[in-house]
């Protein structure tokens, strides 16, 4: 599989991991939109938000989960932070590898772009 966030699940590429447990794993973006921006992106590969199935619910809790754990040790969960998952090309997804973006230390503002 030619995936570059399986990739870096497999440390053939690098990446400024900042979590991980045996079914996820974050890393800094490389192209930061916020003073702090994760991915978050499960173990298990699914290309995008269509290709979740019902066995998969407790996975993406997880992903949630773990987006909400990481705010609050950024130290900005009671301020406020966003979190953002894109499915296909209209959509914005770059990676075809189900990922949530958790970004914070800033304002944000809506609609998003």
């Amino acid at each position: 599989m030619d995936c570059l966030f399986c990739k870096i699940i497999n440390r053939e590429i690098p990446a400024d991991i900042v979590y991980e447990d045996d079914q996820m794993l974050a890393f800094n973006d490389i192209d930061p939109k916020a003073p702090t921006h994760q991915l978050i992106v499960p173990k298990r590969h699914i290309a995008t938000l269509n290709d979740i199935e019902e066995d998969d619910l407790a996975l993406i809790g997880r992903l949630q989960f773990t987006a909400a754990k990481l705010a609050r040790e950024a130290g900005f969960a009671e301020d406020g932070y966003r979190v953002v998952m894109n499915c296909n090309e209209q959509g914005g997804q770059t990676v075809y590898h189900i990922h949530m973006h958790l970004m914070g230390g800033r304002r944000f503002t809506w609609p998003a772009g």
